[in-house]
């Protein structure tokens, strides 16, 4: 990568950065153009020539912002350092961390284009698959996922599980469960089993 290249690159990134900062913190709405170029450092001019418009920056913001879950949780599942169970417990409250940080209008957006079946998190659902089965094959393998169920099951059960949480009438008010569910999902009813 050249020069040019380069430093092209480090300002979408500083924009993909400051956006997201300021989405988070006040919505999509409320952001103007000019707020983020402020932020980031760069002209306004920069912003629209890099990605258009203030919509196509959302995408890419959220795209930017899924990637990078993505590859946190990657790290963390195929960890070398982590017992099974920190690695469950770390996916299960990073998942609640970041949830808490997402300003509603970011998460309508998010959810909305996972509903349509597009998007960075349709994306990251696709990706998301087989990194769960190696969770699952894992898990029972160490003995903490009943071997008795089938991966189908369990893949049946979260299907059910995104399916609902897909619904308009459902996602515009999960966010403040969103660690009540992640607790029941990962744990059921009874809770943890004890040690």
């Amino acid at each position: 990568m050249d020069g040019f290249e380069r430093r092209k690159k480090q300002k979408q990134t500083a924009i993909l950065k400051a956006s997201l900062k300021l989405f988070m913190k006040n919505g999509i709405k409320k952001v103007s153009i000019q707020m983020i170029a402020k932020e980031a450092d760069v002209s306004q001019v920069t912003i629209y020539n890099y990605f258009g418009s203030k919509d196509q920056l959302v995408d890419e913001v959220i795209a930017y912002y899924v990637n990078n879950l993505w590859v946190e949780y990657e790290e963390i599942i195929y960890s070398k350092q982590l017992s099974y169970k920190e690695k469950l417990e770390q996916v299960t409250f990073q998942k609640n961390r970041d949830a808490l940080h997402i300003h509603e209008e970011v998460y309508e957006r998010m959810m909305n284009d996972f509903n349509q079946n597009r998007g960075a998190l349709k994306d990251y659902q696709d990706k998301a698959m087989p990194l769960l089965m190696d969770l699952l094959n894992e898990g029972k393998e160490l003995g903490y996922i009943d071997k008795n169920i089938s991966n189908e099951a369990i893949m049946i059960f979260s299907q059910m599980f995104i399916n609902y949480i897909q619904k308009e009438e459902v996602h515009q008010y999960l966010l403040p469960y969103t660690e009540d569910l992640m607790q029941l999902f990962f744990y059921g009813i009874f809770g943890k089993e004890k040690d």
